[in-house]
């Protein structure tokens, strides 16, 4: 055995298989798992001087990785981001929603700054294309590893800025081109976020274009392009699009609005279908009935389709207030739309109806006053789904864990997503309510979602796999986090193991950047 040896005892192991647990003990070495035996095995085997940890009532599990991450900007920050290391999650699909740093081009240069601090603090773009992105992130280098998707809406600003068209050839030529790039440079795959600008002008044939990019054999995930009342057929273009890359990934399944409560059996069914037709599509979910995203999600259509300053323009004019009113006037829910965070920090934690009543307006111009202040940059939280709905998609088989947490570095009142999302799962869900059983519920956060997107040598705790690991005692975690005091680290999450290096000790981050940003298995 090397120096860097260490064998880990006294645990029981959920090995990300699903399999039951069992006493094992395991030996790392050299950032790898060496060995898997029975309890003593290897103690005697090997000697017992041995470098090792006990970790007696405690599970040790496979590092969590996080389906569905916004952490692209996680590097480039100057202090580590440790949402997620500290829930045990050591490795985060990253792109998602359409959202990725790269490509940015010389024509539209300004245009994806401006439009990523909607959701992104402030970034410092010296990069054009994927290759150039990541040989900056990896010098910074990375807390967790990072698995990257090549963004739709990013590609579609680089070719065409935030015009509200269809794509010619020209342009759609280009998307083509970004795309084949970004995956030449390491990307996973291909994501979309069909509910924010420009992406939702694309139409399913540009999708599927750029899907056979993909060659047959890779991936689509999806923010739908309607999560509430056409749900159902939403799941139908995403699969036909999936069809073509090779695989379809759903994006934090969800039901919207009060009306289409109770849709999820039949979104489940839909994607069930698509599976034993030969598509392999499968769907993540987070633990919380409000979703959270960019402000600018709450407005129509039709005033999303130009820049920031033509939008910040129209919605302070007079006309474009009574279109406003005109469009969103009939929305009933300004009560369930929490200000999570602005660029200036004012109204966080406040619902646009607080707002409109501290203020004496109607909720359309508190909307409206807010996104014109803070120059669009605003996030919220939306309270817009019911438990029995979350526990139903929670509960199906191909269900993986997605944080979906706002870009580190935002401040405010953030999604307790970003803080607690895994430590729920395995508190709320699976030892309070007994919706899971405690190895499914691990499969969920390693080994499926390691298959889903062919992150190589992780998910399972056997022989030859990375040596990134956590240990969590069954009987006490649990998230802390709640929307008025989200940023809370959460309770249970004792070590956390990063290619042989321990990074996380009794709840504790110990410093550095450990991980690195992997490339996808063949």
């Amino acid at each position: 055995m090397t120096p860097n040896s260490q064998l880990l005892t006294g645990a029981q192991l959920a090995d990300g298989t699903g399999s039951a647990l069992r006493r094992a003990d395991v030996l790392i070495s050299d950032g790898t798992i060496a060995a898997v035996e029975p309890p003593g095995t290897l103690s005697h085997r090997l000697g017992r001087d041995l470098p090792g940890r006990d970790l007696t009532g405690l599970v040790l599990a496979p590092g969590f990785i996080d389906a569905h991450s916004h952490a692209d900007n996680a590097p480039l920050l100057d202090e580590p981001d440790t949402t997620k290391i500290r829930q045990g999650v050591t490795t985060e699909v990253v792109g998602n929603c359409g959202f990725s740093l790269a490509p940015r081009s010389t024509e539209h240069a300004d245009t994806l700054p401006a439009f990523l601090e909607r959701l992104f603090p402030p970034i410092s773009y010296t990069w054009t294309n994927f290759h150039e992105l990541f040989a900056r992130t990896d010098a910074a280098g990375h807390v967790t590893n990072h698995c990257p998707l090549v963004g739709h809406g990013t590609l579609r600003i680089a070719a065409m800025g935030m015009a509200g068209r269809t794509a010619d050839d020209t342009a759609l030529a280009a998307m083509r081109a970004a795309l084949d790039e970004g995956m030449a440079a390491g990307a996973f795959g291909l994501s979309s976020g069909l509910i924010y600008p420009p992406a939702l002008f694309a139409g399913t044939a540009e999708l599927r274009s750029l899907a056979e990019v993909l060659g047959g054999d890779g991936i689509y995930a999806t923010h739908l392009r309607d999560e509430g009342d056409h749900l159902l057929e939403s799941i139908d273009e995403a699969l036909r699009i999936g069809q073509v890359a090779g695989r379809t990934h759903v994006s934090h399944l969800k039901a919207a609005g009060v009306a289409n409560w109770g849709k999820i059996g039949d979104a489940l069914t839909r994607i069930a279908r698509a599976r034993h037709l030969g598509t392999p599509a499968a769907q993540d979910v987070y633990p919380y009935t409000a979703s959270s995203t960019m402000l600018t999600s709450v407005l129509p259509a039709d005033f999303l389709g130009a820049g920031a300053e033509t939008l910040i323009a129209r919605l302070g004019s007079p006309a474009g207030r009574a279109e406003l009113r005109a469009e969103l006037g009939g929305r009933d829910d300004w009560d369930d739309i929490r200000i999570a965070t602005t660029a200036s920090h004012r109204h966080e934690g406040s619902t646009l109806h607080e707002i409109a009543e501290c203020t004496g307006s109607e909720p359309v111009d508190a909307l409206a006053d807010v996104l014109v202040q803070e120059r669009l940059r605003v996030a919220m939280v939306h309270f817009s789904m019911r438990e029995a709905d979350l526990e139903l998609a929670l509960a199906d088989d191909h269900t993986m864990i997605g944080s979906d947490g706002l870009p580190p570095g935002t401040g405010g009142k953030p999604h307790p997503r970003l803080y607690g999302t895994f430590p729920r799962v395995l508190g709320r869900y699976t030892r309070e309510r007994g919706l899971l059983h405690l190895p499914d519920a691990v499969r969920r956060m390693t080994a499926l979602p390691a298959r889903t997107f062919r992150i190589p040598g992780r998910g399972v705790i056997a022989p030859g796999n990375a040596a990134d690991l956590v240990a969590f005692d069954p009987a006490g975690v649990r998230d802390v986090g709640d929307y008025e005091s989200p940023a809370r680290r959460p309770e249970g999450v004792r070590w956390v193991c990063l290619a042989g290096r321990t990074v996380v000790e009794d709840g504790n981050y110990l410093g550095g950047k450990h991980g690195r940003r992997l490339t996808p298995a063949p």
